[in-house]
């Protein structure tokens, strides 16, 4: 359980005072930092899409393909968040394409004030060329994440197949703030109990002007929708 994001204020053996304050502090100050990140992409030419899902859901599979589905008709950087290693940061590279790994040390969310940072090594390494499209992975995590703004201007949701359509009515208020929601790995549906129609009907019941995705980024079926996606994003 993560100390910096005062999700212990769930237990009711931590529930004093002093650490609900401390984390009402915390969040505004997030929140400060969030506005003027986002102001901060803008001037970079981008929008900003904050990934969050699960350890194990496709995100970082999900940009390899997006990657080589634009080729160089959208200039994309990526800030990629975990616990340890670059290794998410290095399959982005691989691609040609900028990319900046924030390591948390054991938070299990990234906060306005490490992408902030990460802000300024991505533009260094874009060579001041600008970006389109700004993807910022996130911690795995279906929860923490959920409470911190970043400074994005879309919030997707991955959700795969072998996990269970039953996420959005365990994990409700990260569904309440998502703009997209995504069904990955749907390769594997025939392997596994999932409900494609219970998972959207749950989420919709949460967000109901969420925009929902099925595909697989691996085999490539139904990826187009998510191509076409970004593409009206841009466009708009």
């Amino acid at each position: 359980m993560c100390d910096v994001c005062g999700c212990q204020l769930h237990d009711h053996h931590h529930s004093d005072s002093k650490i609900v304050e401390v984390n009402q502090s915390l969040l505004e100050a997030n929140q400060k930092q969030a506005a003027s990140n986002k102001t901060h992409i803008e001037k970079m030419g981008a929008i900003a899409i904050n990934l969050i899902s699960s350890p194990g859901s496709g995100k970082t599979t999900l940009l390899e393909r997006t990657i080589d589905e634009l080729g160089d008709s959208v200039k994309i950087g990526v800030i990629e968040g975990d616990i340890e290693t670059e290794r998410d940061a290095d399959r982005i590279r691989a691609k040609g394409v900028p990319a900046v790994q924030l390591t948390t040390g054991g938070a299990c969310h990234l906060d306005a004030p490490m992408v902030h940072g990460g802000l300024h090594v991505l533009e260094h390494f874009g060579k001041g060329k600008g970006f389109d499209i700004i993807f910022i992975e996130n911690v795995g995590n279906l929860v923490c994440p959920a409470t911190f703004d970043l400074g994005e201007h879309h919030r997707a949701i991955l959700l795969s197949v072998p996990e269970g359509s039953d996420k959005p009515v365990k994990y409700p208020t990260t569904f309440k703030g998502a703009d997209l929601f995504m069904i990955t790995k749907t390769d594997l549906l025939q392997h596994f109990d999932f409900d494609v129609e219970e998972a959207k009907s749950e989420a919709l019941k949460i967000q109901p002007d969420l925009d929902i995705l099925c595909f697989s980024s691996t085999t490539g079926e139904g990826f187009d929708q998510w191509i076409t996606y970004l593409k009206n994003l841009l466009s708009a």
